[in-house]
């Protein structure tokens, strides 16, 4: 619970316009746990939609009403087969409306969970299942029982829950399937639990980048911040449509999810392949993305303007530059650019008086171009809350051109996570935003820890209601984490503007330290490299060598149609050889080098406060993509560099040789 200081420090940092959104919603500020939002969810918008999947067979649509019901069921199903209150289980599944009702009945019947995608490997999971000391499994299918079944005859397991379902198999375990378990409890009179703000909710295992994972206790109190707090940053309407796509049990779409839902939105669950056609057909209000989920929106306009003639690939282009030029001086006039956060009233004059002068050339674009793009998105986005990673600044600059708000935040979810977020009112591009009620933020020298002022990059440590308790069963990994005074240590660097807004520029792991002594943040260099057409995704390296170096996907859509404007027959060597819209490159000839090659420089070179060490030096192309199924990447979509490192370590070596 909060402390009378912690309360004070949450109304002291609240704006009176915050104040005055969080009025319009419903309040739980003084709510003590996650399940008492739905009896009160169920009470105020009982018959609208809570969740739909559409990919489901039937498909499902489960009202405020339902849902109530069935989180109870399940919880009930519990307790009648003894799981006690404080008791761990092991929720091992994947989106879907069952996930909800499982986590949810889980913690209602008073019992805390430990979550993890069916989709991860099985070590990893047997390790959560082991550490967390969990007594019973619920599980997606029974595929993944069987995925697991020979590794847990040596743990406490007393009980498996399908959340299909499929017919239990014959075992020495006890085994239900979803339907037996809520048979069951609609049989059995709820007991409800007891639980405040300071009781452990849920365990969320980190990725584990530098050995194993480590278990991350979150309270109710930690999760029920964010729930009483994210009105500020988005207020909602009951029945607002927002899409789910990012892993329901990772921490943003989690908190994202309970927000969401108390408020009475309805939750329509999507998928990478999808989502194209489901924007369109459900016209959502909000989605939560990562980075790369925008990227990949970005990348498919782009495809689509290369695709239209020579003549309207200008126009598009000399109206998106007008845009831009509109854009960057709006920001000057409202006092919103990163870059010079101190124009003098004589720069935001004249940049006003230029913002006024293009205004009707951006309006005409929005128009003829930016309103169909918008229409992609279903044309009724109210916000996109974008999380989990860095947003590169083209692309951020790009949904502020066609009228689409992307409220970029930070936390991590040792945080629960939400700890900065920018607000649709004062959007200032580049940076993570303020923190949200109650949130302290400092930086810090790496070395000595001593405080450094505004505009000065360090290290980002945080403290508030949402910091985790700690790790569980791992007091030396806490202690690390987490001072004497309540600070935590982010790991991440970056600087604060003198309005309060944090801007990151890297993870202090990730910097990439030359020969020479030169410390490299790679993000943002990456960031800047993917403005280029022919580059879809790259990782920088380059530890202890003389220079930079990548690691390229290339985009073969646009590289194709680059050879071909060109007229080029390239070679036919057999290194590196691909073939796209049946035509056939080599990676390796020397024409395409040279184009990434000036790609490269040119990106680089034109990037805000470019050092001569920021140039990329050796470089190579590959064909496979980073994914999540070859794992090299996250279920949030964030290049695991560590993997790559280890992966690509002989060609790495071999570059720079």
């Amino acid at each position: 619970m909060l402390t009378t200081s912690a309360q004070q420090n949450l109304s002291l940092s609240m704006t009176e316009r915050e104040r005055l959104l969080l009025k319009g919603l419903v309040d739980y500020s003084q709510v003590q746990s996650l399940p008492e939002i739905w009896p009160v969810v169920a009470n105020k918008f009982g018959d609208t939609v809570a969740l739909r999947d559409p990919r489901a067979k039937p498909e499902v649509v489960v009202t405020y009403t339902q849902l109530y019901q069935q989180i109870k069921q399940f919880a009930g199903g519990l307790q009648a087969l003894g799981i006690k209150a404080g008791e761990h289980i092991s929720l091992i599944s994947d989106n879907s409306p069952r996930w909800l009702v499982a986590d949810q009945g889980i913690i209602m019947a008073g019992a805390v969970n430990a979550v993890r995608s069916s989709q991860a490997e099985r070590e990893e999971l047997l390790y959560i299942l082991a550490n967390s000391g969990s007594t019973v499994l619920v599980l997606e299918d029974l595929q993944t029982l069987k995925k697991l079944r020979a590794g847990i005859d040596n743990l406490p397991i007393k009980l498996v829950i399908l959340l299909s379902d499929e017919a239990p198999p014959e075992d020495s375990l006890k085994i239900l399937n979803l339907p037996q378990l809520m048979e069951t409890g609609s049989q059995h009179e709820l007991e409800p639990g007891q639980q405040k703000r300071h009781h452990l909710a849920t365990l969320l295992y980190t990725s584990g980048t530098t050995g194993k994972p480590k278990g991350v206790m979150l309270s109710h109190g930690n999760l029920m911040y964010q729930v009483a707090n994210l009105g500020i940053l988005v207020q909602p309407q009951p029945g607002d449509m927002v899409l789910s796509i990012l892993p329901t049990w990772h921490v943003l779409e989690r908190s994202a999810e309970y927000f969401l839902l108390s408020q009475g939105c309805t939750l329509i669950y999507t998928n990478l392949r999808n989502i194209k056609r489901d924007l369109k057909q459900y016209k959502p209000q909000y989605i939560v993305a990562v980075p790369r989920l925008l990227e990949s929106i970005y990348e498919g306009v782009q495809k689509q303007f290369r695709e239209q003639p020579e003549n309207k690939q200008r126009l598009v282009n000399n109206l998106l530059g007008i845009s831009n030029k509109y854009i960057q001086a709006r920001r000057i006039s409202q006092g919103l650019d990163l870059n010079n956060l101190n124009h003098s009233l004589w720069e935001k004059i004249t940049a006003t008086i230029q913002a006024s002068a293009l205004l009707p050339l951006h309006t005409l674009a929005d128009k003829l171009v930016y309103q169909k793009v918008k229409s992609a998105t279903g044309g009724k986005i109210k916000q996109m809350i974008c999380g989990g990673g860095a947003l590169a600044k083209h692309i951020d600059t790009f949904f502020e051109i066609i009228g689409v708000d992307v409220l970029v935040g930070y936390g991590l979810t040792e945080t629960s996570p939400v700890t900065h977020a920018r607000r649709y009112w004062q959007n200032l591009r580049g940076s993570s935003g303020k923190p949200i009620p109650g949130t302290e933020a400092k930086i810090v020298n790496p070395e000595t820890h001593q405080q450094l002022p505004a505009g000065e990059k360090g290290l980002v440590m945080l403290r508030g209601p949402q910091i985790m308790q700690g790790y569980y069963q791992n007091p030396e990994a806490t202690a690390k984490a987490i001072d004497e005074e309540g600070w935590f240590d982010s790991g991440d660097l970056g600087w604060v503007t003198p309005q309060n807004d944090l801007t990151l520029t890297g993870r202090a792991k990730d910097t990439i330290v030359l020969t020479n002594g030169e410390n490299i943040e790679p993000q943002p260099i990456e960031d800047a490299c993917l403005r280029s057409q022919y580059i879809d995704q790259i990782m920088l390296v380059g530890q202890d060598c003389k220079s930079l170096g990548a690691l390229i996907v290339p985009n073969l859509d646009a590289l194709a149609q680059w050879a071909a404007s060109k007229n080029l027959e390239l070679s036919l060597e057999d290194a590196n050889l691909t073939q796209t819209d049946g035509q056939k490159i080599n990676l390796e000839n020397t024409i395409i080098q040279d184009l990434f090659r000036q790609e490269l420089n040119r990106e680089v070179k034109n990037r805000p406060g470019y050092r001569a060490d920021d140039r990329i030096g050796p470089f190579k192309l590959i064909l496979e993509p980073f994914s999540i199924e070859n794992g090299t990447m996250s279920q949030t979509l964030k290049i695991k560099r560590h993997v790559v490192m280890e992966r690509d370590r002989n060609m790495i070596k071999a570059m720079f040789a």
